[in-house]
């Protein structure tokens, strides 16, 4: 019954979003809200106007298929949902300003990305502290702490699913794949919420891919991108982060290792070199892979392996903790 369960999750948040895009796609042209490809921006790659309306399916799909299997309609939904919403407005107008060829300031989406995490934290979904290896004892961190590493994993995790989305097929894929760990994870903790958030997630992230696998036929832009970091880093806040050890504080890490260490490696050369960490260029992993002479495809195959590998060292890590 229980896997029937999921499954059934799976599936419902699959076909609503696989449902939904054909007709978003459609109304993205109507009202001109594509991304047209742009020869002197390195990282517009894409040959033919592309519809930026794949966020809205995603965010339906997943909202109405977590309440509907959950049931959750504590504070901690209420803040995952209004801070859902403020990353999906603010990330529109980003995407907005890019089908007009401008550049979003990064403030404004830097201060609703912040108080989407804070309202999150607020709710009582934080990182608390961790179990002490040696003694067994729960390891309570000062409140300050607790809001700071909160903030600071909730904020990065958006920002890097956001920037790994420079390719057909990738930030979705590494999204899904994500997802997928940190189900096991929640499964393997008895967490139900998680679980279902995660297969969840899981169902949209696959669905979308049907339509932006390469060569793509929609984009979720900014909106999605930082929806879907958002939401992965509550799963893995809510699941993987409590009650953990030490040692199984690098789960939820290692499940998202390719956007973390490829962007943290891209922030500190960009701080280096003197740029603005949110000054987008074309030094990501995916880029680099592109100019190394891989095509689109086996770009994001490589990622994906890379990726697929991490994940699986994350159950092991898992596997030895039980």
């Amino acid at each position: 019954m229980i896997v029937i369960f999921y499954v059934l999750a799976f599936l419902v948040s699959f076909c609503i979003v696989y449902l939904l895009i054909p007709p978003l796609g459609r109304l993205a042209f109507r009202l001109d809200f594509v991304d047209r490809p742009r020869e002197d921006v390195e990282r517009k790659i894409h040959r033919e106007p592309i519809p930026l309306t794949a966020s809205y399916a995603i965010f339906i799909g997943f909202f109405i298929t977590y309440l509907l299997f959950a049931r959750d309609f504590s504070l901690e939904t209420l803040a995952l949902f209004i801070g859902g919403v403020l990353l999906l407005t603010i990330g529109t107008i980003d995407d907005w300003y890019k089908t007009k060829g401008k550049d979003f300031p990064a403030l404004p989406k830097f201060i609703v990305q912040i108080a989407a995490a804070i309202l999150v934290f607020l709710s009582g979904n934080a990182f608390t502290g961790f179990i002490n290896p040696f003694s067994g004892d729960y390891v309570s961190l000062p409140f300050i702490l607790q809001f700071i590493l909160t903030i600071v994993w909730i904020f990065g995790v958006t920002t890097v699913i956001n920037f790994s989305d420079g390719m057909d097929g990738l930030a979705g894929g590494l999204t899904a794949i994500s997802a997928v760990t940190l189900f096991i994870v929640a499964l393997t903790k008895g967490q139900s919420a998680s679980a279902i958030m995660a297969i969840s997630l899981v169902g949209v992230t696959l669905a979308y891919l049907r339509f932006n696998k390469a060569p793509a036929k929609i984009f979720m832009g900014d909106a999605g991108a930082t929806f879907m970091g958002f939401i992965l880093a509550v799963i893995a806040l809510d699941g993987a982060f409590k009650q953990a050890t030490v040692l199984s504080l690098f789960i939820p890490i290692l499940a998202l290792g390719v956007p973390i260490f490829d962007n943290l490696f891209v922030v500190i050369k960009r701080f280096l070199q003197g740029k603005a960490i949110y000054q987008a260029d074309a030094s990501q992993v995916h880029y680099r892979l592109l100019k190394a002479g891989l095509n689109q495809k086996q770009v994001v195959a490589v990622l994906y392996l890379v990726s697929v590998c991490l994940s699986l060292s994350s159950i092991i890590l898992l596997l030895i903790e039980t």
